[in-house]
């Protein structure tokens, strides 16, 4: 539940938005401060979307940032009736195509993405998840972009099928087959790699 507050006058009462579609109804109609809860919530979500895809820092710092400029950009485009989860996670599918598609032959600094390791392990077993890891994030770089898409939005992010169909355009049966496709493919470099 999302709940915004804001100070109370006589004139201006209490605003309180209890979901995200409230929010963005009301930036829709020209409230811009209700566009912070939205940022507090999906900023890191849309930054590690962008980061899978692009292996960079600084390059989904920039996406992230392209996100919420396009929903004021584009905020009288916004309907109630669908998800706002749905909506903004197709805002980002535009933003890197876009992105890729101006930057087509850039290659991304695996290196520089982030690496996940537990404290609680000793040095020799950190070693070996961090080198997994790093080849895990090279296998998934080298699929195509439509399979890191589904992959990082299923896995990743979590969304549903039924969340990505609508983001994607495709049918939920399509969305199945495309994420079972790329996990298989995914399974095939990684294994070629080990």
């Amino acid at each position: 539940m999302v709940i915004n507050k804001r100070t109370t006058t006589k004139q201006n009462p209490v605003k309180i938005f209890s979901t995200d579609e409230e929010l963005m109804v009301a930036v829709k109609e020209g409230d811009l401060d209700a566009l912070s809860p939205i940022f507090e919530k999906y900023h890191v979500k849309l930054y590690n979307f962008f980061l899978r895809l692009t292996g960079d820092r600084e390059t989904s710092r920039d996406l992230t940032q392209n996100v919420f400029g396009r929903i004021l950009k584009y905020r009288e485009t916004y309907n109630e009736k669908h998800p706002f989860k749905t909506w903004i996670y197709q805002l980002a599918r535009n933003v890197h195509i876009d992105y890729y598609n101006q930057n087509r032959y850039l290659v991304s600094d695996v290196d520089d993405a982030e690496t996940i390791a537990s404290r609680d392990k000793d040095a020799i077993e950190e070693m070996e998840d961090t080198e997994r890891h790093e080849i895990l994030k090279e296998a998934l770089g080298r699929l195509p972009a439509d399979q890191q898409e589904v992959i990082e939005l299923s896995r990743f992010q979590g969304l549903k099928y039924e969340e990505i169909s609508k983001i994607t355009g495709s049918s939920v049966p399509a969305v199945k087959v495309k994420v079972h496709r790329a996990i298989k493919r995914l399974k095939e470099i990684y294994f070629q790699m080990v």
